[in-house]
């Protein structure tokens, strides 16, 4: 099972753990109602809608209100380090949370912990967090922006608001800016590129850019690479290789995009609405691959 740990842009939401599931066009964790409209909530609306379109598999989720003060997710740091090795999850993967290095450690290590290691994916705060602790080798999967691999690239960066001018105008050099990371020691196992073109990163020197439908009304569209990462998420906790998982995630993704025929007023529900057909061919067309 995966499970999706992250935050609610709401103050007075509480901490929740428990499974998740849809409910109307909203999120339900232990009776409480998510809205759905980018970030965690749209990473783990996605993750929901393809794991139960592929094996039927649960998704669980730790989420806490934090409105950017970090109080909530200071709350949901230390439940994870006080309970996560009570749990048996495949997948784990870590999304809004305020970073805070020496919280993310003792969640990693609480992680490592569990009887069973589970594939851990990191995005948005808690991969700034690996990153800033020298802990991002411990990660099998970072599913960052081109303006976040910029941050992972530069090993002065203390935190994304610091990265070097010279770094984040590197323009369409993403291959660079990967093989940088990797030579800091600040990527993860993986990486999964989101941008305009999509790459998936095995190393230094596996790198491939990944071929799928462009729709340039996408890219003003808040919490699209929130559903990749949930996609890619789910494939891989239901036992799909991670590099597999990242390739079909990324073309499910895409295709899910282009059938939701976007405009400027296009919301992140009426993509995710075609997630489970999209993935259906997505996993075709690497069937046919022999991928």
């Amino acid at each position: 099972m995966l499970a999706v740990v992250g935050t609610v842009p709401q103050e007075d939401f509480p901490l929740k753990a428990g499974l998740a599931r849809l409910a109307g066009e909203g999120l339900e964790v232990d009776g409480s109602q998510v809205p759905i409209n980018r970030g965690t909530a749209a990473l783990l609306a996605a993750s929901l809608r393809a794991a139960q379109s592929t094996v039927g598999q649960e998704v669980f989720a730790f989420l806490v209100g934090d409105i950017g003060l970090g109080k909530g997710s200071r709350r949901l740091y230390e439940h994870l380090a006080e309970h996560l090795e009570e749990y048996d999850f495949s997948g784990l993967v870590f999304h809004y949370l305020q970073p805070d290095v020496d919280w993310q450690i003792r969640v990693l290590m609480a992680a490592e912990a569990m009887a069973s290691q589970p594939l851990l994916m990191a995005d948005a705060g808690f991969m700034y967090a690996a990153k800033m602790s020298g802990m991002a080798g411990s990660y099998d999967l970072f599913t960052p922006d081109v303006g976040e691999l910029a941050f992972l690239a530069d090993e002065q960066a203390p935190h994304p608001f610091y990265t070097r001018g010279f770094i984040l105008h590197e323009g369409n050099r993403v291959p660079e800016l990967i093989a940088t990371a990797y030579k800091h020691q600040n990527a993860a196992r993986h990486l999964l590129v989101k941008g305009s073109q999509d790459y998936l990163a095995m190393g230094p020197d596996r790198i491939l850019a990944l071929d799928g439908p462009s729709s340039p009304a996408l890219e003003a569209i808040g919490g699209t690479g929130d559903t990749l990462t949930g996609i890619a998420a789910a494939l891989a906790a239901e036992g799909m290789d991670l590099p597999r998982a990242a390739r079909v995630a990324a073309l499910a993704n895409r295709l899910a995009g282009a059938k939701a025929q976007p405009t400027p007023a296009t919301q992140i529900a009426d993509i995710l609405a075609h997630v489970p057909e999209a993935l259906a061919e997505a996993l075709a067309a690497h069937q046919e691959e022999g991928a």
